[in-house]
């Protein structure tokens, strides 16, 4: 119980305020970014629809040059969240019209979309607009150098989390052996300056096991105080290193703003957000019901990404229980996929080659991913409806992960069309990976 009071002892909060300012830069910029780079037009615009995630399919009329103006305003409340204006308000319009984006296109699944969806609930619990916040200019009441401690752990316990998480998932015998990295350093050799280094045979040994260090020791080293600034400046290298080499988007920035929450930054705060006038602040006491959230929040954060050691095979290649689990950068697919149709009244015989209507991303995408595979069986199905005809569809597919040579991904005497969908184990028709 004394812990647990002692979580509402009152720390400095700056660096929960710069944490919330860099948070809302970052989205801020991905929203616009994401027009301006020609992201939303490919995946929201030139498709003739979108990989929703399964039982969001009622999102499929959002599609379209709407979407232009979609991300134009959901870049307002982000703008908010930097600025802290209306900061709740900010926050939970701009997490909501976030996690639509997100559930409405897997094509481009990241595991920082996730993890914006998370960090937006999070702040939703926190004061971190009490300082360096218009909320707290408008309202000098508001003006308030102190927060309770846990609004700081909460970050903390995340951060740890998601790199637990993603250097257990790095302890597979394709990453011991230096794969994909090696296969992706090696298609980098040709990069200037520093390309004759990553295709080197000893740098994917370097990237792989210097990978596997850091995840387990990054969060650990950040908690302790004697270790705490090296870790900062190797965490610096390590994700600058990634973004230059694998482009992986704003989430190296957004980590290393991350860390940040680790420090007592108090000094800094009294240059940055000066707090002119001292008031005597009550003991605080935490909600029982913010406390209850909370603690259900990071039991499931604690589990769920271990769920895929419940299901059978290998999850790179069945892909059940990859989602939402920190697991990066593991896994180089190729494959090839078609479908066959037949009519059950006629027997009539079709092909389909998804190819020749999706985009090139979701083309990439759709052999790789059992889920997609069947949610285009279930398109075709519909389509074939709709001209009145009851089909079956049947997927012809082959998928070689890691190197491997191509295999028979999907049971080629599955029919999918008229196959239900498992959310909490493997499908059957994912043949395992031999």
């Amino acid at each position: 119980m004394i812990a647990f009071n002692k979580l509402n002892d009152l720390s400095d909060n700056t660096s929960l305020v710069l944490l919330r300012i860099f948070f809302g830069l970052l989205v801020f910029l991905e929203s616009i970014g994401s027009i301006f780079t020609g992201w939303v037009k490919k995946t929201f615009v030139d498709v003739p629809f979108t990989f929703n995630f399964i039982e969001f399919n009622f999102l499929q009329f959002l599609p379209g040059k709407g979407m232009y103006l979609y991300y134009i305003l959901m870049s307002i409340p982000a703008l908010g969240i930097m600025l802290g204006y209306k900061y709740r308000w900010s926050v939970s319009l701009f997490g909501l019209m976030w996690s639509v984006t997100y559930l409405l296109q897997k094509t481009h699944y990241n595991n920082h979309y996730y993890l914006i969806i998370l960090l937006c609930f999070l702040f939703l619990f926190v004061p971190a607009h009490k300082r360096g916040s218009l909320d707290a200019k408008f309202n000098p009441r508001l003006l308030q150098d102190k927060c309770p401690r846990w609004c700081i752990d909460i970050f903390k316990v995340q951060f740890a989390i998601i790199f637990f998480y993603a250097a257990l998932a790095k302890l597979n015998p394709d990453w011991l052996n230096g794969e994909p990295i090696g296969t992706w350093l090696k298609n980098k050799s040709s990069y200037p300056i520093i390309g004759s280094i990553l295709g080197m045979p000893s740098t994917k040994w370097w990237v792989a096991y210097g990978g596997i260090f850091f995840d387990f020791l990054i969060a650990p080293a950040m908690f302790w105080k004697k270790s705490r600034l090296l870790a900062f400046f190797v965490a610096i290298f390590f994700h600058l290193f990634n973004s230059a080499v694998f482009l992986i988007g704003v989430f190296p920035y957004l980590m290393i703003f991350y860390a940040l929450i680790f420090f007592d930054l108090s000094v800094l705060g009294k240059r940055l957000f000066p707090v002119e006038k001292k008031r005597k602040l009550k003991p605080f006491t935490t909600h029982k019901l913010v406390t209850f959230t909370l603690v259900v929040y990071f039991i499931f954060q604690a589990l769920y990404p271990a769920r895929h050691f419940l299901m059978a095979g290998n999850v790179n290649w069945t892909e059940e229980g990859h989602r939402h689990s920190w697991r990066m950068m593991l896994r180089a697919k190729k494959a090839s996929i078609h479908y066959q149709i037949i009519d059950k009244n006629s027997g009539e015989r079709f092909k389909d080659y998804p190819s020749k209507i999706l985009s090139k991303d979701q083309s990439r995408k759709l052999g790789r991913q059992p889920d997609m595979i069947w949610q285009y069986a279930q398109y075709l199905k519909e389509k074939y409806k709709r001209e009145g005809k009851d089909v079956e569809v049947y997927a012809r597919s082959k998928c070689g992960l890691n190197g491997r040579k191509y295999q028979t991904f999907i049971d080629p005497e599955t029919d999918l069309a008229n196959t239900q969908w498992s959310h909490f184990k493997v499908s059957p028709w994912i043949l395992p990976l031999e």
